[in-house]
């Protein structure tokens, strides 16, 4: 498995990803920042096995993406994703990802931002939980924006 950077997530798209004006379809924006937010939390430990034998998991209550930039099928991607706001007991938070071009100068164009809200369940009882100790250790350590803040 390739070593996950937060800040700096290569993408690959497939062609099942464009959309009939030759662009990222929207939904395909939502898929792939799903699957780095799995990505970010496997490389803290977080993983399926973990949450499973924990008994709790991500329930998500607010997707928003911002369109700026069309993305191409052969562009050079990257995805940030980031912690935006956090219940200060650990049970939601708030996920910033931004979908960055290469330019043609090798700067980063954001072509796209995305905020989501999520709130850990327990699997069993199906009811919002507080997190156990391993993701409360995990997200201690999240990348964060530069604009954090506390969720009060």
């Amino acid at each position: 498995m390739a070593i996950f950077t937060p800040l700096m997530h290569p993408l690959k798209l497939r062609w099942t990803d464009i959309d009939a004006n030759y662009h990222l379809r929207h939904t395909a924006y939502y898929d792939l920042a799903a699957s780095a937010r799995i990505d970010l939390l496997n490389s803290y430990g977080l993983t399926m096995t973990l949450m499973q034998k924990e008994h709790i998991g991500p329930v998500l209550f607010r997707e928003e993406g911002i369109f700026r930039k069309e993305i191409h099928y052969h562009d050079t991607l990257f995805l940030s994703t980031r912690i935006q706001k956090l219940k200060r007991d650990f049970s939601r938070f708030q996920g910033f990802h931004e979908f960055l071009r290469q330019g043609h100068d090798e700067s980063l164009i954001i072509c796209a931002t995305l905020t989501v809200d999520i709130a850990w369940i327990d699997t069993i009882r199906r009811k919002l939980t507080m997190p156990p100790g391993s993701v409360i250790q995990a997200f201690e350590q999240f990348p964060r924006t530069d604009d954090f803040t506390w969720w009060d």
